[in-house]
């Protein structure tokens, strides 16, 4: 089944065309990576999936759903979570007190106003067996100021899948981590349920190649190559974008 897809996309800020016809389907389950220079239209194609930005033509469709002019909320809903470039947290409170934030976010918990967090005990367990699973627990009461670049983000990713989402949006996850840290979210990623379809944006190769089932090279808004980690690694189109290589062989 297809997951995912992105009909001959067209977006324009002004006088500038970001994205031209693009075209990109993902099957459920899929782990998908989304690489190319900066200024290819990775993150306003992410815009576009994730609602924040309209196109100008084309269609998004998730399961079979068009969603085109459907609100990011709305979207949010039936099963779309994303992360972003910049981490999204909430540095003063604790761990657990983010994680508690976004699940909340999911229920009718929500607009009660007349009793403590701290009383929504199910809330609580849900929230610390998030953190156990992905080896967060022990500093749940740390604030999250204190963590570590690479656990921001793997924290970031957890808010994200609080959600159960279908589709899962990661726009950079090793943006800025060491190798250590870079260490610590990989294989995050490719542990995730088979059943949640992945797409993130990389620029490193390796990396991307490390996570990713198939990979979609954008370029001024279009997509010039897609394939496996051999295809494109043979493909004299992306040599030439990454290398400014007239030929593969080069």
């Amino acid at each position: 089944m297809i997951a995912l897809e992105v009909d001959n996309v067209d977006v324009r800020f002004g006088g500038l065309q970001v994205l031209t016809n693009c075209r990109l389907s993902v099957k459920a389950g899929e782990k998908r990576a989304i690489i190319g220079p900066n200024g290819a239209g990775k993150t306003t194609l992410f815009n576009v999936i994730s609602g924040t930005v309209r196109p100008v033509a084309g269609r998004v469709v998730s399961f079979k759903r068009d969603i085109t002019r459907s609100p990011a909320h709305v979207r949010a809903s039936l099963g779309l979570a994303r992360t972003f470039q910049i981490t999204n947290l909430f540095g003063n409170l604790s761990v657990l007190e983010n994680i508690l934030l976004g699940l909340q976010a999911l229920t009718r918990t929500k607009y009660v106003f007349y009793r403590m967090t701290s009383s929504f005990t199910e809330l609580i367990g849900n929230a610390v067996a998030l953190l156990r699973d992905w080896g967060l627990e022990g500093k749940k009461d740390h604030p999250v100021r204190s963590l570590s670049h690479g656990e921001q983000r793997q924290l970031e990713i957890i808010l994200a899948l609080a959600s159960k989402p279908k589709i899962l949006l990661l726009d950079e996850p090793t943006q800025g981590l060491s190798t250590a840290e870079t260490g610590l979210v990989v294989p995050m990623v490719r542990s995730l349920e088979a059943s949640t379809t992945v797409l993130f944006i990389e620029h490193d190769m390796d990396v991307a190649f490390q996570m990713a089932d198939k990979i979609t090279v954008l370029y001024y808004g279009s997509v010039l190559a897609d394939g496996t980690e051999e295809e494109i690694r043979s493909d004299p189109n992306v040599a030439e974008v990454y290398l400014g290589l007239e030929n593969h062989d080069a």
